[in-house]
Parts: structure tokens; C-alpha cells; sequence
């Protein structure tokens, strides 16, 4: 698997687009890395960057916009509405795909190391890369902002993990560590005041209010016995929340870092927020979010509304983030493209390349008809597999909608969403099996002129004709799961929709009957025995047991329309 790291720094700058382009300029002059999203604020005069590479790409490319922010941004002259500490104020690394903490902690150091040494800049680590577990938190850190850290930096606990312990007066300091996802994450008011905006902030933010003696936010601050003040605890863990005015929008909003997004989801944060402003006399009227965010957030978000409104869940990962961005107003400041702000979209919508499930359907036949042999048997196979599961889960999200059936409803959206989730998984390896047979083509294309590439290529061949049989196998392996769930509906789902059953059946048993003719064809160029035997032993099993499941099914089906 490809190594990826995502890198989402915060330029103290975001209101000249100039200055903006040639930092996000010295990004991209890095191979090996991919800039995602540029979200620049006019009121808080910030910019948050997210791209995405290979470790050793990533900390390059940090290096260079960071570079460039200090020659291009003077903190003597900076204002807005964001806490800041220097020209780039903060960067994070997040650990994306195949990179363990330990790697992005390195990366941290790394870039901490150079930015220290070749730029003379201060450099704090924080969150999981803090040596000084005291200064893990950003807030922490950077208490007293760019103007107090002329003395502050003066202190012995204060001194920096890397580079001079004199203040940059031009560039001021940078934090860099390494940390879970954070969600930038704002909540619209229907009101212009920061403080009834910071009444909010601080009834949903784990860190809450300070406790009172007349109970009134301005009154005398209530101590334990160690002289502690005492706090309120906010309503959701993981949040950091606080009010402010956006002129630009004229509205006030609560601005929240949600910094455990698994604890406290997207949509737990902005339901907390509906609640508390709903006590105050006020109306949440939508959100926004700055920067991006995983695919993971929205769905979760999505699954979330349908359950409050008392409707099956499963519907396809593309409606379920269509009603998280409805449900949360993501669009109400400005427009929400999914494939803008969420990253594993983003990544997608980079990477060119001929994708047959992209393809609408008159595409797709005419592509299969083509004089070309990929695609061809396999990625037919896995897509009449896809549709067997799609048929199941339309009778399944039917049933859940049946009026009178409302006590069932938990019980059909469950079958949806694993419909859904079969779905999804045979239709990447349509892609997959294409993929899989122009390896096979490439490794035949290898030179075989001498005795070295002959071997070579031969070992190439074997290697990738053994990944061609294994894919048409998985095929086999996840469509017979959609058994279960068509002789669930075949037995307990919406009468009237029985011969939808029955079409699933017979997509089902086509799709495993036809990846077995993939499986066998592969397994016959191949020399190693062992493999080749074992291959056939699970064709036959899964085979076998498709036809027993088969022919339940179509008896079900076959007596209800008898009796229909």
C-alpha cells in the first residue's frame, strides 16, 4: 500500500490572494504530494492549506510553504480574529494510509529540525510528537499569542524544541506535531453577538464554564480547596468551542475544533449546539466546515438524520452525505462540494484514470463491446453480483417504508445497509478485475530476449495470472453473502416485491457461476500446483453451496407467486 500522510498547515494570512497562490505555489512544486483544499478566511486572516503525500514529500513540501510564509508574511502587521502565534502558525501531520504514529512523529521532528535550523524560526511540538508532555495542547502552547511570546519565550519551561530562543519578530513561532483528524468545525446563530455566541460555545465544550458564586458569568469565580477555580463541564467531550462575529457573513457562530471526532462526531457536536442555543431563545441556521474532512464524518452524519427521522439507512454513501450536508446546512454561507472538502473524494478527483464504475450504463455496454478484452467476463460477473445485492437492498429499504410495518423498520434498515455494503464491495472489483487482467498483459509484454528476462518475466507472469484468478475468487466470495440477505427478504420483505427477490437471486447465481469460469481460465496458464489446487477446492465449495442457496430462494419465490 502507498504510504500517505496528510499535512494541514494554518498561514497567518488569508485575505491577499497573492500571497495565498505562492505559498500554495511551493506546495506543489513537490512531487509526491497532492494539495487538497485552500480555505482562506477574511475576518480571522487565516488560511488553512491540507495536502496529502508520501512522508519524505510531505515534510518537503511543509518545509517550502513554510519557507515562503516567512518571507512573504510580516506577524508585525497581522490582525484577525483567530488566536496566532506566527506566520504559520500551526502544522499538523495526520496519519492517512500505511504510516504509523512512529513514522509521522518523525516526520515532525524532521520538520521541526530544519524549520529550527535553516529558517531561525521557534518550533513548539505538540499533541502525540510533544517531548514535554505539559505542552501537548496547542491552546496551551500558544497562550499570549505572537504579542507575549517576546517574553514568554524568555522562560526556561518556554524554551523552544527547536531553533534560537529569541523571538522571530517578522515570523514569530511555529507549532508542528502530529495528531488524530480535527474538525474545524463553525455553527451558524441566527444573532450578531459574540456573547451570546460564547454562551453556547461554552455549554457544549468539554471545558465548559467557570463556576460562580451568584451564578452570573461576570460574578466572583468559585475555588476548591486547593484554590482551583471550579468549572461547569461542557456538554461533549473533545470540543473546543468558542463565540465570534464573521463580518463577512454577519453572523455570530460557534467555533468549535472537534479534536476526537470517533467520541464526539460531527453531527453529536452540532445537535449539542441546536440544543443549547434552542435554551437560550436561539436557532442554529447551519454550519460550515473549514478545510476538509474524511469520508467517514458525513456518512456517520447522514446514517444519523435518517435515524432521527424513523427511515432505513441504507442508501448509498453518496445520499447519505447529500443529507448530512442538508441536515447541517453545510451550504447555507457558501456551496458544500463533497468532492471539494472531503478527502478521500478529493484524492479520487486527482487521480485520473478510466474508471468503469464512473461509466453510465449505455458507457459501460459499449465499452464491453468493444474490440478490447478487458473489460470483459470478470468485471460483468462481479457487476451482476452488485446488482443481485442492489435488488436485495431495494426490497429491504421497501419493506422498511410499508406502512403498518413500522415496528420492522430497525430490522430492514439493517439488511439495507449490508446490502449497501456488498454493493459498494463488488463494485470496486469490477475495476479490479480489469486491473487485474492488464497486469497479466503488461507482464507478457516484459522483454524476453535474454535468459535473465525470460526468468524474470515468466516469474512476473505466474505472479500477476495468480492475482487474476484470486479476484474473480473474492467475487465469488463476498456475492454468496448476498444469499442471506435475499432469502431474508424472499421470507420476511414486502410481498410485492417477491420477483425482485427472484432477479437477485438469479444476478446473484450468475455473478458466482461466471466469476468461477474467471477463476478456472486463470488457473490454467499457472504452474504452481499447490495454488491452482487449492483455488479449485474453493471454487467448488462456494459453487456448491450457491446452487443449494439458489434454488431455496427461487422455491420461495416461485410458491409466493404461485399463490399470489
Amino acid at each position: 500500500m502507498q504510504k500517505l500522510i496528510e499535512s494541514v498547515p494554518n498561514f497567518s494570512e488569508g485575505r491577499d490572494q497573492n500571497v495565498i497562490r505562492q505559498i500554495t505555489d511551493a506546495i506543489e512544486t513537490v512531487d509526491g504530494v497532492s494539495l487538497l483544499d485552500v480555505d482562506p478566511g477574511a475576518s480571522t486572516n487565516r488560511t488553512v492549506v491540507t495536502f496529502v503525500g508520501n512522508p519524505d514529500a510531505s515534510v518537503e513540501a511543509a518545509f517550502r510553504a513554510i519557507k515562503k510564509a516567512a518571507e512573504l508574511i510580516d506577524m508585525r502587521k497581522h490582525k484577525g480574529a483567530h488566536p496566532r502565534m506566527g506566520a504559520t502558525d500551526v502544522c499538523p501531520f495526520i496519519p492517512v494510509s500505511n504510516v504509523s504514529w512512529q513514522e509521522a512523529i518523525a516526520c515532525a521532528y524532521q520538520l521541526g529540525k530544519r524549520v529550527g535550523e535553516e529558517l531561525k524560526i521557534p518550533v513548539y511540538l505538540y499533541e502525540k510528537a510533544a517531548k514535554d508532555k505539559s505542552r501537548s495542547n496547542l491552546a496551551v502552547i500558544r497562550t499570549g499569542e505572537y504579542e507575549g511570546f517576546f517574553e514568554k519565550i524568555k522562560q526556561p519551561k518556554w524554551k523552544p524544541d527547536f531553533g534560537p530562543t529569541v523571538f522571530n519578530e517578522k515570523s514569530g513561532g511555529t507549532v508542528i506535531g502530529v495528531r488524530d483528524f480535527l474538525v474545524a468545525y463553525n455553527v451558524n446563530l441566527n444573532t450578531k453577538s459574540v456573547r451570546r455566541a460564547n454562551s453556547v460555545a461554552f455549554d457544549v465544550r468539554e471545558q465548559g464554564r467557570l463556576k460562580t458564586e451568584d451564578g452570573t458569568p461576570r460574578g466572583k469565580p468559585m475555588v476548591d480547596a486547593n484554590g482551583e477555580a471550579i468549572r461547569i463541564p461542557g456538554m461533549l467531550k473533545y470540543v473546543k468551542a468558542v463565540g465570534w462575529f464573521v463580518k463577512e457573513y454577519g453572523v455570530a457562530q460557534v467555533s468549535m475544533n472537534l479534536t476526537n471526532i470517533e467520541e464526539t462526531p460531527l453531527h453529536v457536536a452540532f445537535d449539542a449546539c441546536v440544543e443549547a442555543a434552542a435554551k437560550r431563545g436561539l436557532r442554529v441556521t447551519g454550519s460550515e466546515i473549514v478545510g476538509m474532512v474524511p469520508k467517514k464524518c458525513l456518512v456517520d452524519a447522514g446514517r444519523y438524520f435518517l435515524r432521527k427521522q424513523r427511515w432505513s439507512e441504507g442508501v448509498s454513501q453518496e445520499e447519505l452525505i447529500d443529507i448530512a450536508i442538508r441536515s447541517m446546512g453545510l451550504s447555507e454561507l457558501k456551496p458544500f462540494d463533497p468532492k471539494e472538502k472531503v478527502i478521500e473524494l478529493k484524492i479520487e478527483s486527482a487521480e485520473p484514470k478510466k474508471c468503469l464504475v464512473k461509466m453510465n450504463v449505455r458507457e459501460f455496454c459499449n465499452e464491453t463491446l468493444s474490440d478490447s478484452p478487458a473489460p470483459g467476463g470478470g468485471s460483468v460477473a462481479a457487476l451482476m453480483g452488485a446488482l443481485g445485492a442492489s435488488l436485495g437492498g431495494m426490497v429491504a429499504n421497501l419493506s422498511s417504508g410499508k406502512r403498518g410495518w413500522d415496528d420492522k423498520l430497525e430490522y430492514f434498515s439493517g439488511w439495507a445497509v449490508k446490502a449497501q455494503q456488498l454493493k459498494d464491495e463488488l463494485l470496486s472489483l469490477v475495476d479490479e478485475d480489469t486491473a487485474a487482467f492488464n497486469k497479466v498483459m503488461d507482464a507478457f509484454a516484459l522483454p524476453k530476449e535474454s535468459a535473465e528476462e525470460k526468468e524474470a518475466r515468466s516469474a512476473a507472469v505466474e505472479q500477476a495470472t495468480k492475482h487474476a484468478a484470486e479476484v474473480p475468487l473474492k467475487v465469488m466470495q463476498i456475492a454468496s453473502k448476498s444469499y442471506e440477505l435475499l432469502s431474508e427478504m424472499a421470507q420476511k420483505g414486502n410481498p410485492a416485491s417477491i420477483s425482485d427477490v427472484g432477479v437477485g437471486a438469479l444476478a446473484t447465481h450468475a455473478c458466482i457461476e461466471g466469476a468461477a469460469l474467471n477463476v478456472r481460465i486463470n488457473l490454467a496458464q499457472l504452474k504452481d500446483e499447490k495454488f491452482k489446487t487449492d483455488l479449485q477446492d474453493a471454487v467448488q465449495r462456494i459453487s456448491g453451496e450457491s446452487q443449494v442457496q439458489f434454488k431455496k430462494i427461487i422455491q420461495v419465490v416461485d410458491s409466493k407467486l404461485n399463490k399470489s
